[in-house]
């Protein structure tokens, strides 16, 4: 048995045998491994460097020998106390918004399709706003509202979409609308706002790293450490999925229960995350397309979607850091990026399509 494919230099058709295609699918396979491997060594490279620069340098041995434990006469404070729980917080953080944010585009067959364009995470700001300026809440119980406000975001778009099933096209645009009134409603929050709530809202908004401990890298450490697992067990139907629902079911992915923990995992990832940094402006939704520009088609873009989130978040943060005279948080560093990758985006969906 043997496939045929079209000579390019005689048009005429030449066979490929079964060992042939395996032979490509093998190199295929080998040359994603290799990609992989380089983003998650480009990850490792960014948190030892971002653990190793600040106002003060401290070079990989007392870097090494605080992470190991040891008492190192500086370096125990500033990497131990300050910098490494930064680092660490935005790793999670960064692989939780590409994990939620390919899942999302990948199952709804749409790369506009992230959580922060259709709604989820507004509803965790929304909420988080209301903590703060309405409630006077303290840090763990926004964060704990913002959780309840993504869920109960998520949970609403699902309902309003489901008309007689499930439609992509419907769940986006329900959700670019109830994006629309949560930020509304966050403006009106904070126009009312004393004066000293505002600087407060503000930050937690912008998406930042700024006072990380380990108090908020533990949630979502074990929250990653639970749900992650779960998602990359579903990887093989997330890609099926992408077929669409008769296709799926007709290759055995019970496309109800699938839809339904793959939606029920990606937004807790997402609402943690959030919870944890705030609304990280655009990382959910860029890390799913450079995923697939570099991997290319055919693979599952859940790790390298969140090798890519992990990167950005811990490269813009160096760059809010020290890359200017005043520091930015790393929400302002991928807003700015994120908004003309959105335009780029846009207009190659306008004339390929919506795949990633």
């Amino acid at each position: 048995m043997s496939c045929e494919h079209r000579d390019p230099g005689y048009g005429i058709l030449a066979p490929h045998t079964p060992g042939e295609l395996a032979a490509g699918r093998r190199r295929r396979a080998r040359r994603r491994a290799v990609r992989v491997a380089a983003l998650a060594v480009l990850v490792a490279a960014a948190f030892a460097v971002t653990l190793m620069i600040g106002k003060t340098f401290y070079g990989p041995e007392d870097v090494i020998r605080v992470i190991l434990g040891q008492q190192v006469p500086g370096a125990s404070f500033t990497v131990g106390e300050l910098r490494l729980p930064r680092a660490s917080l935005g790793i999670l953080a960064g692989f939780a918004f590409g994990v939620a944010g390919v899942t999302f585009q990948t199952m709804l067959r749409n790369p506009l399709a992230s959580p922060d364009i259709i709604g989820i995470t507004w509803g965790a700001s929304a909420a988080a706003v209301v903590g703060i300026v309405v409630l006077s809440l303290g840090d763990t119980a926004v964060s704990a509202l913002a959780l309840a406000g993504g869920l109960v975001t998520a949970l609403a778009i699902y309902l309003l979409a489901f008309r007689r099933g499930f439609s992509g096209a419907r769940l986006i645009l329900i959700g670019i609308g109830v994006a629309a009134m949560l930020q509304s409603v966050v403006a009106w929050v904070l126009s009312r706002a004393s004066d000293w709530d505002v600087p407060a809202a503000m930050q937690w908004l912008a998406g930042s790293l700024n006072g990380a401990a380990w108090e908020r890298v533990a949630p979502l450490a074990l929250a990653s450490l639970v749900l992650l697992p779960v998602m990359f067990g579903l990887s093989r139907d997330l890609g099926v999925l992408r077929l669409g629902d008769d296709a799926a079911a007709a290759l055995g992915v019970r496309v109800p229960l699938a839809r339904l923990v793959l939606i029920l995992g990606a937004v807790a990832l997402l609402a943690m995350a959030t919870a944890a940094t705030g609304p990280i402006a655009f990382v959910a939704f860029m890390a799913g397309p450079i995923a697939g520009r570099l991997l290319g088609p055919g693979a599952s873009l859940l790790l390298p979607a969140g090798l890519v989130g992990a990167l950005l978040v811990l490269v813009a943060d160096a760059v809010g850091q020290f890359a200017f005279d005043t520091r930015f948080p790393v929400g302002v560093v991928t807003g700015a990026l994120g908004a003309p990758f959105l335009i780029s985006l846009l207009a190659r969906t306008a004339r390929h399509g919506g795949t990633l």
